[in-house]
């Protein structure tokens, strides 16, 4: 249950904020700046490549990897094609998981490696094997990790990821808003330099802009009825989320934000793009998830039942590819079998800056779900 009373209690989620996620929502933009200094101080802004590579590797564990990979291969395009390297082991532990290139990785590719621990000896054996391969590597990690020590021993170029003091407090959760930027920050500014994708320190200082336009409408002192993070948090309340994306830069959004919620508040997610999603998911909103699908629910005892799970369609947009879009006919599916549709689209802008808000304004929408559905 969902205790909206606390949404509207700065203090009350300061309490419960015990892994700092709204702190981490909030300095967003400056983990964007502090980040975007690291790389010029590490000189990737003025590295001079000689071309772009033929593909880009992304190696580094959970979701923190997942959702760079993601978000680079969705700017970059099909011009240098980016892959995550998904890792082996028998448990989701920093001494357990392991990497191995592809056999075809070799002298023109480059391998990111990006982590929030640096402790994986899967990480530092697997820059030392692109070493030998003559594959570029670049590695984003907290600084004096021992893969800081591995990637400048391999003659890589590494990177300090951008931390804050009360990260050392407790462990990193792979979703949260802080450690995103702090790690795509810097491959983003690499990869503008190696033509894969254009960033220039000009647009990381927009990104920046735009995230903390966020935090000031979304911040935890901001009411809900003009807060639209905590809006959506209290609308996804005992629902199940359905979340329809339209658009390049949403679909990632929308994936990270189903991870963001399985993973900070344990609500489950199904993500699809339009207008793909129309007809992956019709069969289910005419199903017993719909909200009409229950006629007795009227008499269900309020007090000693949970309420039932339905869907509600979560519409993230923007710019839809050649002016068309398919959000009418979503909305008309939708409440069609009575299922509720909640919508966020971007303000104008570049590419990075819509994606960077679209991110931002789920992460503060799950980090409130998670934090009011726990106390």
């Amino acid at each position: 249950m969902l205790d909206e009373s606390l949404l509207d209690n700065p203090d009350g989620l300061a309490e419960a904020d015990r892994r700092g996620l709204l702190r981490g929502a909030a300095e967003a933009g400056a983990r964007v700046r502090t980040a975007a200094r690291h790389a010029a101080e590490a000189g990737i802004n003025d590295l001079k490549p000689d071309g772009r590579p033929r593909a880009v590797l992304i190696a580094g564990p959970g979701a923190a990897a997942t959702h760079a990979a993601d978000l680079l291969g969705t700017l970059a395009g099909a011009g240098s094609p980016v892959t995550r390297l998904a890792p082996t082991g028998v448990a989701p532990a920093a001494g357990a998981l392991r990497w191995e290139l592809p056999g075809w990785a070799g002298s023109v590719d480059l391998l990111l490696i990006t982590t929030p621990d640096g402790t994986e000896p899967g990480l530092s054996l697997l820059a030392e094997q692109a070493y030998r391969r003559g594959c570029t590597v670049v590695a984003v990690a907290p600084g004096r990790s021992p893969l800081a020590d591995a990637v400048n021993g391999s003659h890589g170029l590494f990177v300090p990821m951008a931390t804050a003091p009360y990260d050392q407090d407790e462990p990193f959760a792979a979703s949260a808003p802080g450690v995103l930027w702090a790690l795509l920050t810097p491959l983003l500014a690499l990869l503008d330099r190696t033509g894969v994708l254009e960033a220039p320190p000009e647009a990381l200082a927009e990104v920046a802009d735009r995230l903390d336009r966020v935090a000031e409408r979304c911040g935890p002192a901001i009411a809900t009825y003009s807060n639209p993070a905590k809006t959506l948090a209290a609308e996804l309340a005992d629902a199940l989320p359905l979340v329809w994306t339209e658009g390049v830069s949403a679909g990632p959004a929308g994936r990270r934000f189903a991870a963001a919620l399985a993973e900070l508040s344990g609500a489950p997610a199904m993500v699809a793009e339009l207008p793909e999603a129309l007809a992956a998911h019709s069969a289910l909103l005419a199903g017993p998830l719909a909200a009409s699908a229950d006629p007795d629910d009227f008499f269900r005892d309020r007090v000693e039942e949970p309420p039932a799970l339905h869907a509600r369609v979560v519409l993230l947009r923007d710019r839809p590819i050649g002016g068309l879009t398919a959000a009418h006919g979503a909305r008309d599916l939708a409440l069609s079998h009575d299922t509720p549709i909640s919508e966020l689209e971007p303000e104008p802008g570049g590419e990075l800056e819509t994606l960077a808000e679209l991110i931002a304004m789920t992460d503060f929408a799950a980090v409130y779900l998670a934090l009011a559905s726990r106390a």
